[in-house]
């Protein structure tokens, strides 16, 4: 018999029926998690997609109002909207059960439980789990944007917030793959200008002998293969917005014709002499410092400060540890609905490698990285080794042993400050609970 391929959690602070419930499920589902204790399910939950959990509602002796399992219920859906909850109930207690529908719970199941009607309504489970990953895997290809909690992209975001309902014209600086094409689509789609065209120009693609025909526009006859007028990309982007990405390319000549634009808002086709109006948002895009290239005459001052009315700089993914594996989520979920595959999760070992490799290419090298880790994997896991990765961590150019005996003294001592509380520390120290878990795991930190 062919086992489901799906990740089910038991939760019961009773070590037979924990027993009991492995034995059955594990015959007929691929990944069986039990815990004796509803609070580790915060830590599970974080580093696992569990498609379903079973969980018994009490936990303390002598009480049986069900208020625990009702309370980690909410947890539950909290932190994993797709993850469907059984209850697990004794007769009598029905009415619980009941109220935990209401709390979102998917059905609850009477104890000792009959095997048959537990394993179809965890089939059911299973397959409403399926359904509602699907509905918001296509909703967030379609409409949302991965930001993140790290400190420096939550302050470009901010930033773009702001600016998005105003047409400042708006500069995003970044390294090459840091997501300057997102950000600049997320401020027009924010915008008063949304329902208008966005054009995305990549400047540094473009042919100097093309420039002013693609960006301006031409009229018939303006040279050997003009057959017909044509209007230019600023043209198309009217009421809309402009995205000139990889400005810092554009050579002199050529940025006084761009600047001549933004000045008046107008263009003026090839082959015209009467200018037209145009009424559209502008936001540019460099890897470059352009500072330093109007220091040294390669960027004109004048055309500088009126692209950069506002200035966002997007950060390195070195510079947002605790943003790479729940980026690494996202961009496995988007492969996921792309390729039509069933869930698939990272390993622990490549999770590890994933927050502590380097990605000089940034989000685009992650994507790629696991693109092509989705299409390699087998048995819908992905390890260290699909993500075909180098052995270096995001401190590439220090001793890794020292820098290792850094991170561990720096988080013994802020564990120790707070008591051993993870949720303060993991603030204190700019990471993710999950994080913080597996660096304790890494180095084999006492926590109590």
């Amino acid at each position: 018999m062919k086992k489901t391929n799906a990740t089910i959690l038991v939760i019961d602070d009773q070590e037979d029926i924990l027993f009991t419930a492995k034995m059955l499920l594990k015959k007929h589902f691929e990944t069986i998690y039990t815990l004796n204790n509803p609070k580790n399910v915060v830590q599970l939950l974080a580093e696992n997609e569990i498609d379903l959990v079973l969980l018994d509602m009490n936990y303390r002796i002598g009480f049986e109002d069900g208020r625990e399992g009702l309370y980690f219920l909410k947890e539950i859906k909290k932190l994993s909207p797709n993850t469907i909850v059984l209850l697990m109930t004794a007769f009598g207690k029905v009415e619980t059960a009941v109220e935990g529908l209401k709390n979102g719970a998917f059905d609850y199941v009477l104890k000792p439980w009959d095997n048959e009607k537990l394993l179809e309504t965890i089939k059911k489970g299973v397959a409403e789990s399926r359904k509602n990953k699907k509905a918001n895997s296509s909703s967030e290809s379609n409409s949302s944007y991965f930001i993140g909690t790290s400190k420096p992209i939550e302050k470009a975001y901010s930033l773009a917030n702001k600016v998005a309902k105003t047409d400042a014209n708006v500069l995003v600086l970044g390294e090459n793959g840091t997501g300057k094409y997102v950000l600049a689509k997320y401020i027009h789609e924010n915008s008063e200008r949304k329902n208008n065209e966005f054009i995305h120009v990549d400047l540094g693609s473009l042919n100097e002998n093309i420039f002013e025909s693609e960006l301006f526009g031409y009229a018939k006859g303006a040279f050997t293969d003009a057959k017909v007028d044509t209007t230019g990309k600023f043209e198309t982007a009217q009421n809309g917005t402009i995205f000139l990405d990889e400005i810092g390319n554009v050579p002199l000549h050529l940025q006084s014709k761009l600047l001549q634009v933004i000045q008046t808002k107008t263009v003026t086709r090839l082959g015209e002499t009467k200018p037209r109006k145009i009424d559209v948002r502008i936001i540019t895009a460099t890897n470059l410092n352009l500072k330093a290239e109007v220091n040294v005459k390669n960027f004109r001052e004048d055309l500088y400060y009126r692209i950069n009315t506002m200035e966002i700089t997007l950060p390195s993914l070195r510079e947002r540890i605790e943003d790479k594996i729940p980026l690494a989520q996202f961009l496995l979920d988007k492969m996921i609905s792309k390729y039509e595959r069933e869930t698939i999760s990272f390993d622990e070992k490549a999770l590890i490698q994933i927050e502590n490799h380097a990605w000089n290419g940034n989000i685009r090298e992650i994507e790629n990285r696991i693109e092509r880790a989705v299409i390699l994997c087998e048995n819908n896991t992905i390890k260290a080794s699909d993500l075909d990765l180098e052995i270096i961590t995001k401190y590439e150019n220090h001793d890794e042993f020292q820098l290792s005996d850094i991170e561990k003294g720096t988080i013994e001592k802020v564990l120790i400050k707070n008591d051993h509380n993870i949720s303060k520390s993991a603030e204190e120290l700019g990471l993710s609970r999950a994080s913080l878990y597996r660096r304790i795991e890494k180095y084999n930190i006492q926590t109590s």
